[in-house]
């Protein structure tokens, strides 16, 4: 009995020994490490209130940032990191110290404010940075290993962000220094990717960015601006003159309203770009290598090679603010070869030399006297109006008859382009078999495309106006009437330029080279003297009929001339 009731006691004395154990285990579970106080805890319950006392005492600056060029949508995002950025230090019960708003792209070193910020840091003025995530610190290699380096030597010991987390430890370190490299694989990413796309759309014949002066922008493609694309023409026509220099032609087009997109005046290096950009003829110039584009032309090859040859000359003005005599600058002396000037004595205007360079022994001339001369020697290469008359005529029957039938020069042309394509496909294979390196090829394709571009110009200038040479044929035989039969005067002297060059007056004498369609006239050796004389020694040889073969020849010289120099 005694054995039993002590085996009950002792029984009964160790299930209240193991209930109370599992009791203890029960009540904290999972089971406390016996060192966790000593590691997590020193002392139990304080860390909280020590984040809360570090963050009091420590001081931050916010540093926001906006790349995009928008300004509404630059203020916009800037605001909304800024509210995210104040509730996170409020909430933190951060000190902010200064706030930093920059609205540049992170791409490449060398933002003012964020060099700013890090020298500030640096002086010791704050030792955290509040910002809504690593991409707005850091988006290239330099800036993010300053940031990192500056954690290492304990310049910035807390950096806090909305987005994502981190702490001054090697994990920390790590985990930022993948954020900054993030950010900038993203950067050269879409970079490149963006490049692609513009390669692509040039190879189309489609500008990728945005409409250069002159062009708008319009269903993703680049479209004449009707305001201003006249003025741009005007400018290349304006320079070809070769009567104005870059800052003349900028006060002459930036009084007539010629501005830039955004309203400031254009300066004179904007107007040496733009007199050098060949988009205006239908060209693309990207990356170094000239592309054909879809988009409407502005003005002629011819018309841009001419302004770079003006531009290669350096060709200065005529004079300003000088009295307006007729003939200014319009003589050189045949003897010495110095310019003709203009003098008003005794109420007459006298042309004379100016005898800069030697010793001159021309006298003064009359005006009326030079006037005189220069009607003889229009008439010397002008038809009788007979004549002109005649080939009036015939060149509106041929007219007629050329209007119902194809040309061989169009299917010519059209062959040609067809081979410098082929060519330009055989350059493509040869650099990609690496049988040219990248500037032989981009030389050699800049200069077929230049070639394929003058022959399109010319058969689209041939199909949209297929009797331009009959027009201007017309408008010669006209001129002819005009100039033989009226005097001269400053309306009619721009029609003078027009018959010949290297006009000199020697002995009283106007002397000049024949020039265009009047050359032929000239060297037919058929007129000489005046319409009249030229018109009787016609009527002598052909027995009256003027329509011979003779005239049928010249005609159709003119005619030939006009069609292969159509902006004579």
């Amino acid at each position: 009995m005694m054995n039993e009731s002590f085996r009950q006691k002792t029984k009964s004395g160790s299930e209240a020994k193991i209930w109370s154990a599992r009791s203890a285990v029960c009540s904290e579970f999972p089971p406390k490490n016996p060192e966790s106080e000593r590691i997590r805890h020193a002392p139990r319950g304080s860390s909280f209130v020590n984040t809360i006392m570090n963050n009091q005492t420590k001081k931050f600056f916010i540093y926001t940032r906006k790349s995009t060029d928008d300004k509404d949508r630059q203020v916009r995002s800037i605001s909304d990191q800024l509210a995210e950025l104040k509730e996170l230090a409020l909430k933190e019960q951060i000190t902010v110290v200064d706030v930093f708003v920059e609205k540049q792209t992170a791409k490449i070193p060398g933002r003012p404010v964020f060099n700013e910020m890090m020298l500030r840091m640096e002086a010791g003025e704050a030792s955290g940075i509040l910002a809504w995530h690593p991409d707005r610190l850091a988006r290239n290699s330099v800036d993010g290993g300053k940031i990192i380096y500056l954690v290492d030597t304990g310049v910035i010991s807390e950096m806090k962000f909305p987005t994502f987390w981190f702490d001054p430890t090697p994990q920390g370190k790590f985990m930022l220094s993948i954020a900054f490299s993030q950010s900038k694989y993203y950067v050269d990413n879409l970079s490149e990717n963006i490049k692609r796309g513009h390669r692509n759309k040039v190879k189309d014949g489609i500008w990728p960015q945005m409409a250069p002066l002159g062009y708008v922008n319009k269903n993703r493609k680049i479209v004449p601006d009707e305001n201003i694309a006249p003025l741009i023409r005007k400018t290349f026509e304006a320079y070809s003159s070769g009567s104005f220099t870059l800052r003349q032609l900028r006060d002459k087009f930036n009084e007539l309203g010629l501005k830039r997109k955004s309203g400031k005046e254009l300066a004179v290096s904007n107007y040496q770009k733009l007199l050098k950009n060949p988009i205006y003829t239908g060209l693309m110039l990207y990356n170094g290598e000239i592309h054909e584009g879809k988009h409407e032309p502005i003005i002629t090859k011819k018309l841009f090679d001419s302004v770079q040859e003006v531009m290669m000359r350096k060709s200065k003005p005529h004079s300003k603010g000088l009295k307006p005599f007729l003939y200014r600058g319009f003589f050189r002396c045949g003897e010495c070869g110095c310019f003709i000037t203009t003098e008003t004595q005794k109420g007459h205007n006298y042309l004379r030399c100016t005898k800069r360079k030697n010793p001159c022994s021309q006298k003064y001339t009359r005006e009326e006297i030079i006037t005189s001369e220069i009607q003889k020697e229009i008439k010397k290469v002008s038809l009788p109006d007979d004549w002109a008359k005649w080939m009036l005529a015939e060149n509106e029957k041929d007219k007629l008859v050329e209007a119902q039938s194809s040309t061989f020069f169009a299917d010519k042309t059209k062959a040609d382009i067809s081979l410098l394509d082929s060519k330009i496909e055989k350059l493509m294979n040869a650099y990609l078999e690496n049988a040219l390196s990248l500037n032989e090829y981009r030389d050699m394709k800049n200069k077929l495309v230049n070639e394929k571009q003058l022959l399109k110009e010319k058969i689209s200038a041939f199909e949209q106006k297929a009797n331009n040479r009959f027009e201007l044929t017309e408008k010669f035989l006209k001129y002819n009437i005009e100039l033989a039969n009226e005097g001269i005067n400053e309306e009619k002297l721009h029609l003078f330029k027009k018959v010949g060059s290297n006009f000199i007056v020697e002995a009283r004498t106007v002397l000049f080279e024949p020039r265009g369609a009047w050359r032929i006239l000239s060297d037919s050796g058929f007129f000489g003297g005046n319409s009249e004389q030229t018109a009787l020694r016609a009527d002598h040889i052909f027995c009256g009929n003027l329509n011979s073969d003779l005239m049928r020849c010249i005609l159709d010289k003119v005619r030939n001339y006009f069609e292969l120099n159509p902006n004579d």
